[in-house]
């Protein structure tokens, strides 16, 4: 059985149980002061095929919260997960360079959905809730050199449906319907409200650089 640790949290706000960049630079910006544990969920051991995108979502964003929640007694602690849903066709971050391309070709062809699923735990406090954002996107048509240029630069490594809207952004996208930061990884209105119902608010003023 894992050892239950205490945090200080007169240091630290909470726990983002993730490694993502995206999602650490968000909650800087938003003024946040946490500590970041990353899951060791595997996320390929989830059956995506008699689950709706938004139950998928979801699911992996609770797992992930309660893998590092089961470490920590007395720490909030925040799981996400973000799948890009195409028709009902549930889509995650690409295997290769050969998947990224196909993913493309797919999701720069109709408008499509990002889902965003937030998990917040705090043990201590009995408080476990799971919620989802969703935000439809709507794409330009690509080019055949503006996909082979996105698959040659790589930015399509470790983002759901192969792109990063803070990185490609008018190129890509014509207009979008819904939260910005959910289509990054991280909902934040979703979870700043989440987490103001627990008394956690920001700590400084938002970093805006």
């Amino acid at each position: 059985m894992a050892k239950m640790r205490i945090m200080k949290m007169q240091q630290s706000q909470f726990i983002l149980a993730s490694a993502s960049p995206r999602r650490k630079q968000l909650l800087i910006q938003a003024g946040y002061i946490f500590d970041i544990v990353p899951s060791t969920v595997d996320e390929s051991a989830f059956d995506s095929q008699n689950v709706t995108p938004e139950q998928y979502a979801r699911r992996l964003a609770l797992a992930k919260a309660q893998d590092v929640a089961v470490l920590f007694s007395n720490a909030p602690v925040v799981g996400s997960d973000t799948v890009v849903d195409l028709d009902g066709e549930i889509i995650g971050k690409p295997e290769d360079a050969a998947h990224a391309e196909l993913i493309t070709r797919k999701l720069f062809s109709k408008p499509h959905k990002v889902i965003s699923g937030l998990a917040v735990i705090w043990i201590e406090k009995n408080v476990e809730i799971v919620r989802a954002d969703t935000t439809v996107v709507y794409p330009r048509k690509l080019t055949e050199p503006q996909i082979a240029e996105h698959i040659r630069q790589g930015d399509w490594q470790g983002k759901a449906g192969a792109y990063g809207i803070q990185e490609t952004g008018d190129e890509f996208v014509d207009h979008i319907e819904g939260s910005f930061t959910n289509v990054m990884g991280l909902p934040m209105e979703l979870l700043e409200h989440l987490l103001a119902t627990l008394g956690i608010h920001p700590n400084k003023k938002p970093d805006l650089r």
